[in-house]
């Protein structure tokens, strides 16, 4: 079997976040504008160096009310400078408790907009860019040739946690199928991704997948449920940064 990172999303005011970091190779720390403040960004970093966890930054639309998860339309160059204070208030609490930031990893209704929308992309990439950090983002994807274009190392990643679409896309939030919560039908479905490269879309066809890291949402009341089942069928992980 192949080695596939496992991140998660982590540092967003959830109770299992303690629980998770032994589970992952790598954390996607929420930076404070869908979630997170610096003492959690803090506490974040420091499990994640006891556990030997790479330390992502996870910027957002400027959306607490929404948990980021709201489409926001802003301009390009604006999006460019609110994802690098992101990242900055990320490394600030990072030297704090003599950690890294390492790689970045947008978060929700931004993640899927920059999958399709070229000017949203180029703006992150051009973030990322600056900041001197690879990006981890949908295969294929508008962000995918965003970040080619400007130079930055690109990381392919799926979800465990998520059911596809036919076009290997996520299925919406709003539709059933979206989210999966049943520990050994994931795990399942991971080590298809892993030796196969495919996964079954929710219309039963069989979808390429292309990914060195793999992601579980922690924000879902069956994170540890779901990493824990994963981690028995595939023992080692390793992250990519």
């Amino acid at each position: 079997m192949r080695m596939v990172d496992l991140n998660c999303d982590l540092g967003e005011g959830f109770p299992d976040d303690a629980r998770i970091f032994p589970l992952i190779s790598s954390a996607n720390i929420a930076c404070g504008f869908h979630a997170g403040n610096v003492d959690s960004m803090r506490r974040a970093v420091a499990l994640a160096m006891s556990h030997g966890v790479t330390v992502g930054a996870h910027p957002s639309y400027r959306d607490r009310a929404g948990f980021g998860r709201r489409p926001v339309e802003i301009l390009p160059d604006e999006l460019a400078e609110q994802v690098l204070e992101q990242i900055e208030a990320l490394r600030s609490a990072a030297r704090l408790e003599g950690g890294e930031v390492r790689y970045l990893k947008p978060h929700g209704a931004l993640y899927n907009r920059i999958a399709h929308d070229p000017e949203q992309a180029d703006a992150v990439a051009r973030a990322a860019a600056t900041a001197d950090l690879p990006l981890l983002g949908l295969a294929g994807s508008a962000i995918d040739a965003a970040a080619r274009r400007h130079g930055v190392p690109f990381i392919a990643e799926a979800f465990a946690d998520r059911g596809f679409l036919a076009d290997g896309t996520l299925v919406p939030r709003t539709s059933p199928g979206a989210v999966l919560s049943d520990p050994e039908e994931v795990a399942e479905r991971v080590v298809l991704m892993i030796e196969t490269g495919t996964v079954q879309a929710s219309t039963g066809e069989i979808v390429p997948v292309d990914a060195r890291s793999l992601c579980v949402h922690g924000d879902s009341p069956d994170a540890v449920a779901l990493l824990t089942a994963i981690r028995r069928r595939v023992p080692t992980v390793e992250a990519f940064a």
